[in-house]
């Protein structure tokens, strides 16, 4: 017999192998013993795979078995049994839940090209701006919390129905609106089905998914979120051209899928796992074979339900206490919060609810363009959270986050260079009135940081010229005086309230564009996935409820002073600061993060039963022992 730490160590190799796509009979690693699989027939509609290590012996079963040598020494076969059925079903039900998703990506997406149209409306100061974004995210972290409760008292499913209610109530609020109050109003309405949505879908996917494809289809809900920002930007590019009333339709269009979630839902099951903790295991019978698309489930529900005796055996008091109790879920508790923090505080909704505003602030003009850029950049996080769902099962959660967040770090260094270079390079300021506090400014770019001015121009490169100018308080398009006045007198000249002209806005689109693409695999989805399998089953609902909820107290403290940051510490200061919480996150990570994939709902508790220190030494170990093992073969 092995020790419990070899058994752990081979049981995580013959999964890791177990992902690997291998061909039918072939030799995969040269010499002896060599690996060779062996596939049967299907029984019963159900494959079964288990892995076979041995030295130079072939498994004959009925089931598919794959023959692997592990070291020279071994003489002892080991069976690992993998399932891998999945059926249409499961794949119905994430999509339906993933709109959850979608909507949470739409509102960040559209309210980054909305709010320079809402903007010229309503005449928005950098408070009002910042208030519409903020109080979404403030009524998210309400609805999250109460998430918890609600989901332990009324299933997921109820909460998803609610969710996906509030939020058409607000998406026809705002539609409606004729005047800040209601935008104000309907952004809260809308915050609170975000805050349902967030903490729930993930839990529920992971609930109903087979352990095998876990992490993708969790992975899928955040692909729908990068989608939905990703259609949020292209209808912002298309209703910008509709004056005065494009914001309408880009706020109000946010209550067509929330509806068509609100029926489906009706026709989906509840969590298999919920209804056993509830006592009415008949029901999670059924529902998990239709997940399964199987009749031979009785397994996994023993599983659970002798899961949730043990459970239940350690007493049934206040949950948050029991985890705080509880050394493995407090460590988890902590990770998981970890991971919603720094998802945050390295800037990602910056980019997204501000991205058309950060265009416009590296030195792009045109409000269309600068909407239309930022469509772009939001479709570039689409595509590469699709490389996130590929990855996943394939090289794990931890490398995904680690390595997600150096490449975050280098975009978010190439994006305070820029805006050190802008500001460096920013044309000087000829005073057109001295008396005044705008020609008091030395340049555009002290003069732009102040919303009551802004910087009227002629020529462009190396060769503008320009005065800073006090702001219509009539008309943001126009300055109080001077050649920027008025339509006439603007012929020849340029009035930037929100930019300079410069020749460095390719570094800072750059920048973005890199920034998502490091981003969306790896920082994007993952806290989320993890978050949905790291907590047993009496603290699920509670954790994700807490994670979550700490994810939309970052996101807000982050946009609520994201652009009095940009005035206080500098636009590029901002950056730096992004850059310096990056790298603390990377530490974090590398010591607190263990790997969970392939592992079982109800085995992965145990991850966090060692001290923290151990999962750096064990994933360090575990990576040079493939790594040798493969050398030596």
């Amino acid at each position: 017999m092995f020790s419990s730490d070899e058994d752990n160590e081979f049981e995580l190799e013959a999964e890791e192998l177990m992902m690997s796509n291998f061909s039918e009979g072939s030799k995969l690693v040269g010499g002896s013993p060599t690996i060779k699989p062996t596939v049967s027939h299907s029984v019963n509609s159900k494959r079964i795979a288990s892995v076979s290590f041995e030295e130079n012996t072939d498994s004959e079963n009925e089931n598919t078995v794959y023959t692997y040598p592990l070291k020279p020494k071994m003489k002892n076969t080991y069976h690992v049994p993998i399932t891998v059925t999945s059926t249409v079903y499961v794949w119905l039900l994430t999509f339906f839940a993933a709109i959850g998703g979608f909507l949470f990506g739409y509102d960040t997406g559209v309210i980054s090209g909305a709010m320079l149209l809402l903007r010229d409306k309503f005449s928005l100061s950098s408070f009002w701006q910042e208030l519409i974004v903020s109080v979404t995210i403030a009524a998210a972290v309400v609805s999250a919390l109460a998430g918890g409760f609600l989901n332990d008292c009324f299933g997921r499913k109820v909460v998803t129905i609610l969710a996906s209610f509030v939020f058409t109530a607000g998406a026809v609020v705002l539609a409606c609106s004729s005047n800040v109050a209601m935008l104000v109003v309907g952004r809260l309405i809308l915050g609170l089905g975000i805050g349902f949505a967030s903490m729930t879908i993930p839990v529920y996917i992971a609930e109903c998914a087979p352990a095998h494809l876990r992490g993708r289809l969790v992975t899928v809900n955040t692909l729908f979120i990068t989608g939905g920002q990703f259609i949020a930007s292209v209808l912002d590019g298309g209703f910008s051209y509709i004056k005065p009333d494009g914001w309408r339709y880009m706020l109000g269009l946010a209550g067509v899928p929330s509806l068509i979630q609100f029926c489906g839902f009706f026709f989906l099951p509840e969590s298999p796992r919920w209804l056993m903790r509830k006592g009415r295991e008949s029901e999670a019978h059924t529902i998990l074979q239709r997940l399964r698309g199987t009749s031979n489930v009785d397994d996994e529900l023993k599983e659970i339900k002798n899961t949730l005796q043990l459970e239940s055996l350690n007493g049934d008091g206040n949950t948050m206490l029991r985890i705080l109790r509880t050394p493995a879920v407090r460590r988890a508790l902590i990770v998981g919060c970890g991971l919603q923090l720094f998802q945050q505080l390295t800037g990602i909704n910056t980019v997204m609810y501000y991205s058309a505003t950060i265009i416009k602030m590296s030195g792009v003009s045109d409000q269309q363009t600068a909407i239309w850029l930022a469509a772009v950049t939001a479709g570039i996080n689409f595509i590469f959270t699709i490389v996130g769902v590929w990855l996943v099962e394939r090289i794990g959660r931890k490398k995904l986050v680690m390595g997600s967040l150096i490449g975050v770090t280098g975009s978010l260094i190439l994006l305070a260079v820029t805006f050190q270079l802008v500001a460096l390079m920013s044309p000087s300021n000829v005073s057109y009135h001295s008396n005044t506090t705008c020609s008091s400014y030395r340049s555009c770019d002290s003069c732009v940081d102040n919303s009551q001015c802004g910087y009227c121009y002629t020529g462009s490169g190396s060769s503008v010229n320009g005065s800073c100018l006090a702001t219509s308080s009539i008309d943001t398009g126009h300055s109080d005086y001077g050649p920027c006045e008025n339509a006439t007198s603007l012929v020849g000249h340029t009035w930037a309230s929100d930019y300079c002209p410069t020749s460095y806005s390719w570094m800072a689109i750059l920048g973005l564009i890199l920034y998502l693409m490091f981003f969306a695999p790896g920082m994007g989805p993952m806290p989320w996935t993890i978050n949905s399998e790291i907590y047993p089953i009496w603290a699920r609902s509670t954790g994700n409820s807490l994670s979550a909820a700490t994810n939309w107290i970052a996101n807000l403290l982050v946009s609520m002073t994201f652009l009095t940051l940009t005035e206080t510490l500098t636009k590029y200061g901002t950056y730096w600061l992004f850059v310096g919480i990056a790298i603390l996150g990377l530490m974090f990570f590398g010591i607190c993060l263990p790997e969970t994939k392939g592992r079982k709902l109800e085995d992965i508790e145990d991850l966090f039963s060692q001290p923290w220190s151990l999962h750096w030494r064990s994933s360090r170990s575990r990576y040079t022992s493939l790594k040798s093992s493969s050398s030596s073969s």
